[in-house]
């Protein structure tokens, strides 16, 4: 499924139920982040959930092509590896999310 919308505070409750019927429709849900040019914390709670909520069903959530901006966000939180999120078709590295220097 491709997010065609932004992932923040005023989007989250709407995106939400689209991303779990995605979860419980496909034995390997993947998302594409490429069009998320703004993710903040409700975003990045919102795709912790849904990761969760697959997990506890056996499922593996996949988070491809993020926008530079989710990077960015991973990065800062420190959750890029943690979240799987990924670059076309390879997993990142802990070392593929930018990191802010002290």
């Amino acid at each position: 499924m491709i997010v065609e919308q932004n992932m923040t505070i005023y989007t989250a409750a709407d995106l939400k139920p689209r991303l779990m019927e995605v979860v419980m429709q496909s034995e390997s849900p993947e998302f594409d982040l490429s069009a998320v040019s703004e993710i903040d914390g409700a975003g990045v709670q919102l795709l912790m959930l849904v990761r969760r909520e697959a997990a506890l069903i056996g499922r593996t959530v996949r988070f491809v092509e993020p926008h530079p901006a989710v990077l960015e966000v991973l990065g800062v939180l420190q959750l890029g590896a943690e979240l799987e999120a990924c670059r076309g078709s390879s997993a990142a590295s802990t070392e593929d999310v930018q990191r802010p220097t002290a």
